[in-house]
């Protein structure tokens, strides 16, 4: 089969590979009809070369069709169409039953003291043969993919797998009250999507907080308050307190994570260490790390006291310095994590119909062949030719 392999930093080719086969009685192979590519692959890509190796299969948005399921699947049958969970989970497990999916004990990678196994994310997460491919091997196929109808378009459904429910448990976790308001910093997919999210759900205002362009013109177009951060610099948190009655929003969701602007030592200090050896470069990363905490930061200035910041955007270091006295004398609750896409799916999958009130269908900015990867992952990671969602077609 095609897939879509790391071979180095910000080097992505496509290659013909062994197909995927069944392993477990329990698994399923899926062929490919769509996959996206996230805005944390893109760590992948530039940052966290050290834990990956050359032909490592990317990709953790996929939807398809069976193809084959194993001899003990009883809810799934060839023909069938699903999407694919980003996070590998056993949907059995102490963790799971909780509706922690990302947490799942079954699959937790404790050789790296992470939570549970994604799809082509590298050895801190298990690695895991991704879904930037033709065909997918997926295990748990009786609880871990979500089984939708045939006739409606892919885009209709493929965001299961990781925007939308990475963007409604931010909009859960964030719990912002009724009539209330919610800043949104960073309006890349999951951003964007959280700020339909919390508009739907009954927030008065969604303030959306990028520095993009496009993106804050199709935030806006969804009924979003948009500042640009460029604009406004350190003046921005005043910005926001001015839109709410200088109190600050209810509630703040962080959608941008290490991919920050600013902090510019920072941003030297990993592209430092994503030269050295892998050995070296993993321990400096799991001991030393530190992130670029930028927009972090802005959460915690513009949050009213009291209020709640969901983090929803993806960090990798390990000693990252937090403002802990500001956040206590400000009373600020913090919560964040992987996205637990089994917990959210089933409430998410009535919204997906033909009224379409988060706006999926035309969601993504660009849809490409897979043989076209390469330079997607190249033009996303430069912000260039108005990309803010790309799916590949195998």
């Amino acid at each position: 089969m095609r897939a879509l392999t790391w071979q180095g930093r910000r080097d992505v080719r496509v290659e013909t590979v062994p197909d995927p086969r069944l392993e477990e009685p329990t698994d399923v192979i899926v062929r490919i009809t769509s996959t996206g590519i996230c805005g944390s692959d893109l760590h992948l890509y530039e940052l966290l070369g050290p834990y990956l190796d050359p032909g490592d299969i990317l990709g953790h948005e996929p939807m398809g069709v069976v193809e084959e399921a194993g001899r003990e699947v009883t809810s799934l049958a060839p023909g069938d169409r699903v999407v694919v969970p980003f996070n590998v989970s056993c949907g059995s497990c102490f963790m799971c039953g909780q509706g922690l999916q990302s947490q799942c004990e079954t699959t937790q990678v404790r050789a790296y003291g992470k939570g549970a196994a994604l799809f082509g994310y590298s050895k801190m997460y298990g690695q895991v043969p991704g879904g930037q491919a033709e065909l997918l091997r997926v295990p748990f196929a009786d609880t871990l993919p979500v089984k939708v109808p045939h006739g409606p378009p892919d885009e209709r459904f493929v965001y299961l797998s990781d925007v939308l429910p990475t963007a409604w448990q931010a909009v859960e976790y964030a719990a912002v009250p009724p009539g209330g308001t919610v800043a949104v910093v960073g309006l890349g997919p999951i951003g964007d999507m959280a700020a339909r999210i919390a508009l739907h759900r009954g927030a008065e205002r969604v303030i959306g907080v990028d520095l993009v362009p496009e993106r804050l013109a199709r935030a806006s177009a969804r009924g979003v308050t948009v500042l640009d951060v460029g604009e406004l610099g350190k003046e921005l948190a005043g910005a926001v307190r001015e839109l709410t009655g200088g109190r600050g929003p209810d509630a703040v969701i962080e959608a941008v994570g290490m991919e920050a602007h600013g902090a510019p030592v920072a941003k030297a200090a990993h592209q430092f260490v994503g030269m050295l050896p892998d050995a070296l470069a993993e321990r400096l990363m799991e001991r030393v790390g530190v992130d670029r905490l930028a927009a972090l930061y802005s959460a915690i200035e513009m949050v009213r006291r009291g209020g709640t910041i969901s983090v929803a955007g993806v960090y990798g270091g390990m000693a990252d310095p937090m403002p802990l006295m500001t956040m206590f004398d400000k009373q600020v609750q913090l919560r964040m994590g992987q996205a637990n896409v089994r917990r959210w799916s089933d409430a998410i999958l009535p919204l997906l119909n033909d009224e379409d009130p988060l706006g999926v269908e035309g969601f993504a900015t660009h849809t490409l062949p897979l043989e076209e990867g390469p330079q997607a992952y190249k033009t996303f990671q430069a912000k260039e030719d108005g990309m803010v969602k790309v799916l590949l077609t195998p």
